[in-house]
């Protein structure tokens, strides 16, 4: 049981500081952070749009996070900032992103499509958008925006689909903004590939065959 509670506390720890880094650096364009130990103490990688404003003039900011990553007993943390190659394929990022045009007054359809758009035209296989919370009354409700293929089940739902969540503040309340994404580099299990089979192969796969025959035939 030592092993196990160690593990839950582990993985709860590495919960706390998301969360909290998420809510440090949002203005950043925050998309992950990735958590490891090593040897010589923890690697804490952020993944941002813009890393400048986590590194902040002369390191101060990045120095600072360091710091109050000891707070949450992480053992001699390394904080290294990387930019974001592909933002529209990073589903925490545009969620994210698509939180805060909530924020600034933007219409949740012509958001929600808005960013659809963006991701399908970088070359997604698929997209679905959810927002849901107090969007136009005092009762709530959702709106889904999807686009290409999208899976919902099994093992594929979890290893090749990326997921992004973030709130947008708003008057009426709190929205929930989901956005799961399918990049161009994910082969679904329905995809396949016909390759053509060249004569010079054909003959030679035939020509093996009939030596073989005549082998078994001269044994006999």
């Amino acid at each position: 049981m030592v092993v196990e509670r160690k593990f839950v506390e582990d993985r709860i720890k590495k919960i706390k500081v998301k969360e909290w880094m998420h809510k440090e650096v949002r203005n950043a364009g925050f998309g992950g952070v990735d958590i490891t130990r090593t040897p010589l103490g923890t690697q804490v990688t952020l993944f941002v749009e813009r890393p400048g404003l986590v590194i902040g003039k002369g390191g101060r900011k990045i120095k600072a996070l360091t710091e109050k990553l000891k707070e949450f007993g992480i053992e001699n943390p390394q904080v290294s900032v990387d930019e974001i190659d592909k933002p529209e394929f990073n589903a925490q990022l545009m969620a994210t992103l698509l939180a805060r045009a909530l924020e600034r007054g933007w219409y949740f359809r012509k958001a929600g499509y808005r960013f659809l758009y963006r991701i399908m035209d970088a070359g997604a296989k698929g997209c679905e958008i959810i927002i849901s919370g107090k969007l136009t009354s005092e009762r709530a409700r959702t709106e889904k925006f999807l686009a290409g293929t999208m899976v919902h089940t099994g093992e594929p739902a979890y290893s090749m689909v990326r997921t992004g969540f973030d709130i947008a503040i708003k008057k009426l309340g709190v929205l929930g903004v989901t956005v799961k994404i399918i990049p161009p580099d994910v082969v679904l299990p329905d995809e396949f590939e016909v390759k053509e089979i060249k004569k010079e192969e054909v003959k030679e796969a035939a020509g093996g065959e009939s030596n073989e025959n005549e082998g078994d035939q001269r044994n006999e």
